[in-house]
C-alpha cells in the first residue's frame, strides 16, 4: 500500500531523491542500483495524481528511428555529433492515482531488452509503493518495452493484484495462433515473448475500444499503426494531458516530421495520420502531452508551425 507520506516523498527533486534512497539502500529496500536512475516525478492533473516512473533507457540505431530520413539528417536534428549510429531514449511507465485505484500504464522490459532496463519495481518502491498495490495496468500496445514487465523471472506476475486491460485490437493480433508465420522472422523471437506474458494474464484481461474510458476520466485515443491497436489516453482536467505511449516516439524528429514513419510502425503511413491527428488534437487544445520515449520526465506541448509542429518541453 501507499506510505502514509507518499505525496511528500515523490515530490522529490534530485538531491532529496538520493538521499532517499539511500536509506532505502541501507534498510535492504533498494539495490545499490536505485541510485543510476531519475527519482520518481509526481504531479497533480485534475483529480488525478500522477508519476512518471522509469524502467531505465535503450538505445536506438538512427535507420531505425525513421527509415524516411538520412542517418546524418537525424543526427543534426537530435543534436548528436557526426557519426553518431545511435540515440538513447528514456522508458518511462506512468502510475496513476485516481481514487482508490493504482493505476500503472505499461509495465517496461522486465530486464529483457538488456543491462540498461528493469529498474521499474525499484521505481516504484521509490515512489513509495509496493507492486502488490498495483490494482491495474492498462497497455498502450504490446511491443516488449511496454508489456515484457508483466512477469517476473520466475514468470510469476510482477504485480499480482493487479488486473489488465488492452485494446481489443490490440489483444486480438498479438494472440493470434499463426502470428508467426504471418510477420517477418526478425519478429518471431518478439511475437514468442509477447505471447508468453499473455497467455500467463489470458484470464485477467479485459478488453476497451477507443472512445471508451478506462477509468473515469481517462478517455482511450486510437492511435492505430505503430501497433495494429495501438492506443493513447486522455486525461480530464485544465486543457487535458495525452499519454502518447508510442504514438510519438522521439519528440525532437516526429513534432517536425510528423509524417515520418518509425522503423518500428507496423503501418508507417497510418500511424502518421494518427500522429498528426494527435498533435493538431493536442496543439489546437492546447494540451500537456506525455511521452513514455520522451527525455524524461516526458512532458511537452505542441505548437503547431509551418504545417507541423514544435516541441515544447515541460
Amino acid at each position: 500500500m501507499f506510505m502514509t507520506k507518499h505525496k511528500d516523498f515523490i515530490r522529490l527533486d534530485r538531491r532529496k531523491f538520493l538521499a532517499a534512497a539511500s536509506g532505502l539502500i541501507a534498510a535492504g529496500l533498494l539495490p545499490k542500483s536505485a541510485l543510476a536512475f531519475a527519482g520518481p516525478h509526481a504531479f497533480t492533473h485534475g483529480s488525478f495524481d500522477i508519476t512518471v516512473l522509469t524502467d531505465g533507457t535503450f538505445e536506438l540505431p538512427l535507420t531505425v528511428i525513421s527509415p524516411d530520413a538520412k542517418p546524418e539528417d537525424l543526427a543534426m536534428i537530435l543534436g548528436l555529433a557526426a557519426g553518431t549510429e545511435v540515440h538513447r531514449v528514456e522508458i518511462s511507465p506512468v502510475l496513476v492515482a485516481a481514487g482508490d485505484e493504482r493505476i500503472l500504464f505499461d509495465t517496461g522490459t522486465g530486464g529483457l531488452m538488456g543491462p540498461t532496463g528493469a529498474s521499474l519495481v525499484e521505481s516504484v518502491l521509490a515512489a513509495g509503493l509496493t507492486a502488490d498495490a498495483i490494482t491495474r495496468i492498462v497497455y498502450t500496445h504490446a511491443h516488449p518495452d511496454h508489456l515484457w514487465g508483466t512477469l517476473a523471472a520466475d514468470g510469476s506476475a510482477t504485480f499480482p493484484n493487479a488486473s489488465y486491460h488492452m485494446a481489443e485490437a490490440e489483444l486480438a493480433f498479438w494472440t493470434k495462433t499463426d502470428l508467426v508465420s504471418m510477420m517477418p522472422a526478425t519478429m518471431t523471437d518478439m511475437i514468442n515473448g509477447t505471447q508468453k506474458q499473455l497467455a500467463a494474464i489470458a484470464d485477467k484481461i479485459t478488453t476497451f475500444v477507443p472512445g471508451s474510458e478506462v477509468a473515469p476520466g481517462i478517455a482511450v485515443i486510437d492511435t492505430a499503426g505503430h501497433t495494429p491497436g495501438h492506443v493513447s489516453f486522455e486525461m480530464a482536467g485544465g486543457d487535458g494531458l495525452i499519454l502518447t505511449g508510442d504514438a510519438i516516439t522521439v519528440p525532437a524528429v516526429f513534432f517536425a516530421h510528423p509524417d515520418w514513419a518509425f522503423g518500428f510502425d507496423a503501418d508507417g503511413a497510418l500511424a502518421g495520420t494518427n500522429r498528426r491527428k494527435l498533435l493538431d488534437m493536442a496543439a489546437a487544445g492546447k494540451k500537456q502531452l506525455l511521452g513514455y520515449h520522451w527525455p524524461f520526465p516526458g512532458l511537452g506541448r505542441a505548437e503547431a508551425k509551418d504545417g507541423a509542429f514544435v516541441y515544447v518541453a515541460g
